[in-house]
Parts: structure tokens; sequence; C-alpha cells
């Protein structure tokens, strides 16, 4: 016989709020390493080269470059706001939506770096491939190789610190909704529409899936000649990526629209969509709008193929988060019992 299960009350947002040491220290890490990229990218509004060799193609568009680093030092900055939100009391009332989706956002951007940056590292000491083609890497030229180093820790740090302060603030604030196990679930959270919709995700995760799949692998069909040309250990790694976060999230939204693996806790399919979908939308949608910026080489430039796998992995993160969102909405509207 199939068991409804009644969400418990929410913790109470007007009720007293007490910061732990854990959260304070997981704040500072938060805040204390946005330092560094906050710095570099000021410095470049500023003028300054530092980080950046004589003969790169940053230095050659500096109007563009000004814009660019103006919008990251905002996006970053909303990292130690969102640091605050979830350690300040009067971050219990923000509405959940305002909140939910920055968090995913930075969930997107920071998840394939904070995977796959230490396995770029491990392959690189293991004697990976830095260049399969004629040409340079590139990577010389463009930025100093310790900059990525200091940019990428300061974005695991981040993501580390944000992560736990928001799995803490949220189990506190919806903890609820996501308890008990997927055959649990109550009747009328999950629909036709949402099965749809997972199920189109699937469909359309076909396309974007076999061809990062297939670049991981080695093949060059629908690259550009530049990105053929270039190579690197680094590129097998972040296309393995992108193949992983696709299946993590087409995999959540089946598991939770279908109700499959039906002795699974709620959390694990909702964490799959979760972390998959940002990943996938927030990263398909920084390379299509990168694609849209007019490259100097023709040979760099995204190929046809290329960007339909970039908007079809986008559009698979979206639908995705579309099942997530419709299953904490209905959920939250379930009658509690008096």
């Amino acid at each position: 016989m199939t068991q409804t299960l009644s969400p418990a009350p929410a913790t109470d947002p007007a009720g007293p709020f007490v910061l732990s040491r854990p959260r304070r220290v997981l704040r500072a890490v938060a805040v204390v390493s946005c330092v560094p990229y906050l710095g570099l990218k000021v410095a470049w509004i500023a003028g300054s080269h530092i980080g950046i060799p004589d003969g790169s193609s940053l230095l050659d568009h500096r109007t563009t470059m000004a814009i660019v680093n103006g919008v990251s030092v905002l996006l970053d900055s909303a990292v130690i706001a969102l640091a605050l939100v979830l350690t300040r009391p009067w971050g219990l009332r923000v509405p959940a939506w305002l909140l939910a989706f920055p968090v995913w956002v930075a969930t997107g951007l920071l998840a394939p770096i904070m995977a796959g940056f230490p396995l770029q590292l491990a392959v690189r000491a293991l004697g990976g491939s830095t260049n399969h083609g004629q040409r340079g890497s590139g990577r010389e030229l463009f930025l100093h190789e310790w900059v990525f180093g200091v940019v990428y820790s300061g974005f695991i740090l981040q993501g580390l610190a944000l992560g736990a302060l928001f799995v803490l603030y949220a189990r506190d604030r919806w903890g609820h909704l996501w308890r008990g196990r997927v055959w649990e679930l109550p009747v009328g959270v999950i629909g036709a529409a949402q099965r749809a919709t997972a199920g189109a995700a699937a469909l359309l995760a076909l396309f974007p899936l076999t061809a990062h799949l297939l670049w991981a692998c080695g093949s060059t069909a629908g690259l550009s000649q530049g990105r053929a040309a270039e190579r690197t250990s680094d590129f097998h790694i972040l296309e393995a990526m992108y193949v992983v976060f696709l299946v993590a999230a087409v995999t959540g939204a089946v598991l939770l629209a279908f109700r499959r693996g039906r002795a699974l806790r709620v959390r694990t399919p909702l964490a799959l969509a979760w972390v998959g979908s940002a990943a996938v939308a927030c990263w398909g949608g920084w390379l299509s709008l990168a694609s849209l910026g007019g490259l100097d080489d023709i040979a760099d430039r995204p190929t046809p193929l290329m960007n339909l796998a970039y908007a079809g992995q986008m559009i698979v993160g979206i639908l995705v988060a579309v099942v997530g969102a419709y299953y904490f909405a209905e959920r939250s509207a379930v009658k509690r019992p008096a």
C-alpha cells in the first residue's frame, strides 16, 4: 500500500537565530576566497597587466576586457552577498526564489571547476598531454599559469564553503520538503506535465551528450579547426565533465518524475537534478554567449555543431530545473496536518 508522507513543519523564520561557530568559519572562508579573484579583476580594470604576458590577446581588446571584468566582479561579489544571506537572521525572510536562483547559478558555474580542476592537475602530474596539435596551447600567451591556480583554487573554496552554508540553511528552512523516499511521495507532487518535461529533457540530451562524449574520447568531428588543434588533457577532462553532468541531470529528473529507484531517498534525485541541471544550463549558456563575441581568428570560432551542443545542453538544464521547481512548489503546497 502506498504511503503518504506529510511534510514536517519548517523552521520558524521568526524564531531565535543562533549563528554557530562552523557557520562563522564557512562564511569567513567564502568571503576571503573571493579576494584573489576580485583583486585581479579590479587590477585589470585599473590597467594593470599583472598575470597577463606580453602579446596576450586580452591586451588587444581593452574596452571589452574592462566590461567583462566588471561583470565578473559583480558575479563574484554575489558570493559574498549570498554568504551573508545564508548566515544572517534576515536571510530567513528572503523569498525562496530570490535565493534559490543565484545559488543554482553559483552551483552551475562552480561545480565543473570543483570537479574538473583537481582531475586536471592529477592528470598533468601523471604526464597528461599539453598539446595535441601543431599550434601552441595558447594558455601561456593568454595568462600566466599561476593565475589559473590562484583563481581556480579560490573558486573551489568558494564552492565548498557556499555549498555547505546553503545545505545547512536549506535543511533548517526547507528540510521537510525532501524527507522520505521516492515511493513515499504524496500523490500529485509530480504530474503528467512533469513526466513529459523529464522525457523531453532526456530526448534532447542525446545530441549534446553524444557530441561531448565523442570529443572527450578524442574525436574532432564538429570541432573548429583551432579547437581541434589545441586539445589537451584538460580539454578531454572538461568534455567528460559535461557528459557526467548531463547524465546526472537527466537521471535525477527521470528518477523523480517517473518515481524510479523507489527505495532511494528523495534527496538523491533532487541533488542530481539540482547540480546536473545547473552545471549544464549555466555552462551551456556561458559557452553560447561567448560564441557571440566574434573571435578574430576564424579557425577559433565555434562551429554550428558546437553551438547546437551548447544550446542543447542549456535547454536540457532548464527543463530539468523546471521539473525540480515544480516538485518543490507542489510539495510545499501540500496541506500540513492540523
